[in-house]
């Protein structure tokens, strides 16, 4: 028995000590999906030794893979894998909580106070702090998953380049990714037969196509709308972005260009999952009902299609042709979400103060091992209050 099986058969920590360790990082893990994965790999992987670096790796898989935030999913596999339907249910809803509570918060204060005018000086902070902290999340990640193999270092400079050229992350390409490391290096006969059936994912979201307007009421818009977000919507939670924009703004005119680049703001200066701010867009729109719809319209069909083929990911995950597919989907991930560092970074390093704090972000990181990310928001926060405006008077 490898130690991995043992560790999957005994696990060294208790249900609600993975709960609380959800919570905690809901709560204080800043920096947008890539830097919470970043998170879960140095915390649960490296230093606590509750999850195997395979598992994490398949969750990882998993999560690329699937459609919806890519955080969110891979807290959702990290509780399955000791605790099962039970361990994913109650990670999922830790990680997603607090964050949630937050956003609800501020739409009340939003709404109450007519905008936050101060959120843009927070997040000319805090938005080139992220940067820091997503890069060295990113260089970890690359330094773990990819190492010296050529093979995956071809298929991660490839996401990346995409990544960076398209600002968006194509599904098929991580499964293409998978295959090729598969027929590479050790392809079992009936993995042919089972990859389809996980290349038949990416045709997800042609299926969307039926869910179009309907004269029905507005939280039930809102349920589909946010509905097809979750389901359709590959890659991480700043991918779902540009998609929301179009329904959100465009289609169903429910914001307007300042309010939506306000929600998309609450999401990056508040901690847990990019993707939370579908609740408060749903608190505009229809206040605590309109939120709570949205949220759970967006993360039940993640968490549904995390846990579905989560046992099956268990049971051949050790396999030599899964560990090679997996293997190939982890290097297309991480070089996307490389690539992804370089696209918010266009966003975010807007004048030379911003590029100074991301670059002495970056360095402190560097530095000091044990630094804790929310102290670098607090005083980039505090950094964006003061210069932003004197710089933009």
């Amino acid at each position: 028995m490898s130690l991995s099986d043992q560790a999957t058969e005994r696990p060294t920590y208790t249900l609600w000590q993975m709960v609380l360790y959800m919570l905690r990082l809901g709560s204080l893990g800043f920096g947008g999906p890539v830097a919470l994965v970043g998170y879960m790999r140095r915390d649960l992987v490296e230093d606590r030794r509750w999850i195997t670096e395979a598992d994490y790796k398949e969750g990882l898989a998993l999560a690329q893979l699937a459609p919806g935030p890519l955080a969110a999913q891979l807290g959702i596999y990290l509780g399955y894998v000791h605790y099962r339907i039970p361990g994913a249910t109650l990670a999922g809803i830790a990680f997603v909580l607090p964050s949630f509570l937050m956003v609800v918060a501020l739409g009340w204060a939003y709404i109450r106070f007519g905008g936050i005018s101060w959120m843009q000086a927070v997040f000319y902070g805090v938005g080139a702090a992220v940067i820091g902290i997503i890069a060295m999340s990113a260089k970890k990640l690359t330094e773990k998953s990819v190492g010296r193999d050529k093979l995956l270092w071809a298929i991660y400079l490839l996401l990346a380049i995409v990544t960076v050229a398209t600002e968006s992350e194509i599904a098929w390409l991580f499964v293409a990714a998978g295959v090729l490391a598969w027929l590479l290096r050790a392809p079992p006969k009936w993995l042919g037969k089972r990859s389809l059936h996980a290349a038949a994912l990416t045709q997800a979201p042609m299926a969307g196509s039926f869910l179009g307007s309907m004269d029905v009421s507005l939280l039930t818009q809102i349920g589909l709308f946010f509905a097809k977000a979750g389901a359709f919507v590959f890659g991480s939670g700043l991918a779902i972005v540009p998609f929301l924009y179009g329904g959100v703004v465009t289609e169903h005119q429910w914001l307007n260009d300042k309010q939506f680049v306000d929600a998309v703001a609450v999401a990056m200066i508040t901690p847990g999952p990019v993707v939370i701010t579908v609740g408060f867009i749903g608190y505009l729109v229809a206040g605590l009902p309109g939120a709570t719809v949205a949220a759970l319209a967006t993360f039940i069909p993640c968490y549904l299609f995390t846990i579905l083929p989560a046992p099956y990911f268990k049971k051949y995950g050790k396999l030599p042709g899964v560990t090679a597919f997996v293997d190939g989907i982890t290097a297309a991930a991480v070089g996307a979400i490389a690539g992804s560092v370089i696209v918010i970074a266009k966003r975010s390093i807007i004048d030379v103060p911003t590029a100074l704090i991301a670059l002495a972000t970056a360095a402190l990181l560097w530095r000091f091992k044990k630094l804790q990310e929310p102290v670098i928001i607090a005083v980039a926060a505090l950094v964006g209050l003061v210069l932003h405006p004197l710089l933009h008077a």
